[in-house]
């Protein structure tokens, strides 16, 4: 695959990823948490702030993928 096409499906994904992401660990913060105390909330919210690097670090090693030989 070219790289140009695999950089723009890519850079598609991580869009698509952290907005359905975004709406999932909020709409969970906002059914699971409501009357939990602060450091839940932080902790929640630190945790899932840093859980989507994870498929997206993956999005970008696909991005990157083997180089095209000239």
């Amino acid at each position: 695959m070219v790289p140009r096409l695999r950089s723009f499906i890519g850079t598609i994904l991580i869009i698509f990823l952290v907005i359905i992401y975004a709406l999932v660990a909020t709409t969970v913060a906002t059914l699971m948490l409501a009357t939990s105390p602060w450091w839940i909330h932080f902790l929640y919210f630190l945790i899932s702030g840093l859980l989507w690097i994870l498929p997206a670090m993956l999005i970008i090693k696909w991005m990157a993928g083997p180089k095209l030989k000239k």
